[in-house]
């Protein structure tokens, strides 16, 4: 089985997250699984909606191009899910992504939910994908931790001094959502949660804390075993119908010359080719 995990940093630029996601990712893997690692570049750092955009965009065509390639399935390694819903209708594989499979995964462990996001910007973000999905019953609020840079996250790993910062600044932003009585916390995005994974089992308040990039692994294992059993990979009627393909085309051409990284284990910069299909293809590498 093969999977291909989109994130929306830079392998050359964040070495040290993708080296911690590696491991993580190996960790969570069943044998005979393997999942490569695919990047942005330029990185999603520029908090913008027209950065999500951007990304989205290039995400869905690295969908594309995972499909051309044979893979069994594609992640959206982002918890804003940029690009989850386009890339879904986009291919007939399944398409999974961190935020929405957090959530979900969450509802199974308690009732009531609090997202725990890395940057202020983010949190009407979350609100939207909350009320997207349908949970705005279920999630108490959304609270921002006070900004750390992606170097920080890594640091954490092996910092003590650093993993204490970012542990206290998680559980301080937590405490208002567990005083209105979320049972499950949520790290809203795959540095906070592989750094507080350093904790296993992590309680703050007596309300579990979920590590949402596992979740996201063992899902789209999952998800790819029921689609050999005869399951579908998504509903094709409505909102995940399938493009003709005059629209892939077209799309592929769009974002002709943009530019993204993949990483696959041992961390290797170049992607592998396509095979050819009747869309134009474009380069996963612009540097």
């Amino acid at each position: 089985m093969r999977i291909v995990w989109q994130s929306f940093v830079d392998p050359e630029v964040h070495g040290d997250y993708f080296a911690l996601l590696r491991r993580a990712l190996d960790a969570a893997a069943d044998p005979g699984v393997q999942i490569d690692v695919v990047g942005i570049s330029p990185p999603d750092v520029a908090l913008h909606r027209l950065t999500e955009t951007r990304c989205a965009a290039q995400a869905v065509r690295n969908a594309l191009l995972a499909h051309d390639e044979g893979a069994d399935a594609f992640v959206i390694g982002h918890f804003q899910d940029s690009g989850l819903h386009d890339a879904r209708a986009s291919v007939p594989i399944p398409v999974l992504g961190l935020g929405e499979s957090a959530l979900l995964h969450a509802c199974m462990l308690g009732a009531r939910i609090g997202l725990v996001t890395i940057d202020p910007y983010f949190i009407p973000w979350h609100d939207e994908q909350v009320a997207r999905y349908g949970l705005r019953e279920r999630v108490v609020g959304v609270r921002a931790m006070r900004s750390f840079a992606v170097g920080d996250y890594a640091r954490a790993c092996g910092d003590e001094t650093t993993f204490a910062a970012i542990c206290a600044a998680f559980e301080a932003a937590a405490q208002p959502l567990l005083d209105a009585g979320a049972e499950v916390l949520i790290p809203a995005g795959g540095l906070p949660s592989l750094v507080l994974s350093r904790r296993p089992g992590l309680e703050i308040g007596g309300a579990a804390v979920l590590n949402a990039v596992p979740v996201l692994a063992k899902l789209t294992e999952a998800a790819v075993k029921l689609v050999a059993l005869g399951l579908p990979a998504a509903s094709r009627r409505g909102a995940f119908a399938l493009p003709s393909a005059r629209a892939r085309e077209e799309f592929l051409a769009s974002v002709a010359g943009g530019v993204g990284a993949a990483v696959t284990p041992g961390v290797r910069t170049a992607p592998a080719r396509a095979r050819p299909s009747r869309a134009p293809r474009s380069r996963r590498d612009g540097r």
